[in-house]
């Protein structure tokens, strides 16, 4: 889960192995044996929890925790060198009495929310500019599966938002073809044969977006600067 000693290198930023602590044997059995509520991992551990899947360089998690200094923000970033390089960006800004409500954890995000996540403990997911894995073989690979949406939809407090945003045509057709089963009447797919339901709602433009985009991350804004176009939308849990 993981990436080894050094993962704390950042400070107090990073979640360390010893704060994430151990798989227990039972794991399959009790999927939720490990589970638990990352706000522990904060100074105040009962404010809204927010969390970004791939925050890339941090461009959109610093302006975001510096407008919302009530609510704690965890980035999980899976390739060490943009993890590295994002914890040190949160760091830096620390030292200047800034972001005191970031951590970061260096992990596969989909694997963190299947079984490190408690129920009902996150309000704001956000997913911007994933990886489009273009090749058909590799779509299997693609963050907004079923399986993440149904960990979403658990993680998710009654009214919690999952927020996406992309610039990648195909991507967004996934997209599409995805919200329009999860957000139907009825629809989605989960296991226990008890579907989740998602309320659709459009992602509106955030302030410090660039002309033309909708968040502000540093993917965003080069995406821009060749012409791509940004499409995001929000899924709501029912409250």
């Amino acid at each position: 889960m993981t990436g080894g000693k050094h993962d704390d290198a950042p400070g107090v930023v990073g979640v360390t192995p010893e704060e994430l602590g151990p798989l227990p044997d039972d794991a399959l059995s009790d999927p939720a044996a490990a589970r638990h509520d990352p706000g522990r991992w904060f100074a105040h551990p009962d404010r809204p929890l927010e969390i970004e899947v791939g925050p890339g360089k941090g461009g959109y998690l610093v302006e975001a925790a510096a407008r919302r200094p009530e609510h704690n923000f965890l980035a999980i970033e899976k390739a060490a060198d943009v993890y590295y390089y994002a914890a040190d960006r949160v760091r830096r800004r620390r030292e200047a009495g800034m972001l005191a409500n970031v951590r970061m954890l260096r992990a596969d995000a989909v694997d963190f929310f299947c079984w490190r996540l408690a129920d009902g403990c996150v309000d704001v997911v956000h997913l911007y500019y994933s990886d489009p894995w273009p090749k058909r073989k590799h779509h299997k690979n693609r963050v907004l599966g079923d399986a993440f949406l149904a960990e979403c939809h658990r993680v998710l407090v009654p009214g919690g938002e999952l927020r996406l945003a992309t610039d990648h045509p195909d991507l967004w057709a996934f997209y599409e073809e995805q919200l329009s089963r999860w957000c139907a009447p009825g629809g989605g797919a989960a296991a226990g044969g008890s579907p989740p339901v998602f309320e659709r709602l459009p992602l509106e433009r955030l302030p410090e977006a660039p002309e033309g985009g909708l968040v502000g991350t540093n993917f965003e804004k080069k995406f821009l600067e060749r012409g791509h176009a940004a499409r995001g939308a929000i899924l709501r849990k029912p409250a």
